[in-house]
């Protein structure tokens, strides 16, 4: 059988790629820091170790990190290319929602092949969006969090304006549960890059390091 001609495609442009690596760092730091704040599970044997502070300090110092790689993409779903928009999170058209439907036909095994698209599907699309809101939602609570030793605007604009809105328990129990909901998308995220990869010979997974991906002449028209 002859092989389609393949066009090579510059599709994730570098403040996309740049935030992406940026929020899996982050995502990684703040996590395992965050368990162990929230469940100290090694303890200092004499004065001079740090360990809660160490852990507090790659807390804070990762949420900077994830507030600024928000700020950016936010700011990029305006000013990037078709495929960074924020057009690409919402299903607008009909083509979205045929690519929708045929995403979710794929995922439920009632079809063989995923729908074609360069960019995301509509349906990453819109994980992409709550996992998004999530992020949001992790910053605001955590610096709700934060606010209650540090006072002023600043701390009151960011998040500390939610807890005349929700108990602080009820804070710390979202802003904890919302950890384990992105560590079950960043395992299924993995796991379907990985698969679509093999599956459709785009070079997914090679194309969130160089940017470009590699798609036939159909799909690129």
């Amino acid at each position: 059988m002859q092989q389609k001609e393949r066009i090579r495609v510059y599709t994730w442009e570098f403040p996309v790629r740049l935030t992406h690596w940026v929020n899996a760092l982050s995502v990684l730091g703040l996590s395992v820091t965050g368990f162990y704040i929230g469940n100290p599970f090694m303890h200092a044997v004499s004065s001079s170790e740090y360990i809660m502070g160490w852990m507090r300090f790659i807390h804070f110092v990762s949420a900077y990190a994830l507030l600024m790689s928000v700020a950016v993409r936010i700011y990029w779903a305006f000013a990037g290319n078709s495929y960074a928009s924020w057009r690409a999170w919402l299903p607008l058209t009909g083509r979205q929602w045929r690519n929708l439907v045929g995403t979710l036909k794929f995922y439920l095994f009632m079809s063989r092949k995923p729908p074609r698209t360069i960019g995301h599907t509509a349906l990453a699309g819109l994980v992409y969006l709550f996992v998004f809101g999530l992020f949001v939602f992790e910053i605001v609570s955590g610096f709700a969090l934060y606010s209650l030793t540090h006072q002023g605007l600043l701390w009151t604009a960011l998040g500390g304006w939610l807890t005349g809105v929700m108990h602080l328990q009820t804070i710390r129990l979202y802003h904890h549960l919302a950890m384990y909901v992105i560590a079950v998308f960043v395992a299924a995220h993995v796991y379907i890059a990985w698969y679509l990869d093999l599956t459709e010979r785009s070079g997914l997974v090679g194309s969130i390091f160089s940017g470009d991906k590699f798609v036939t002449d159909r799909e690129w028209e």
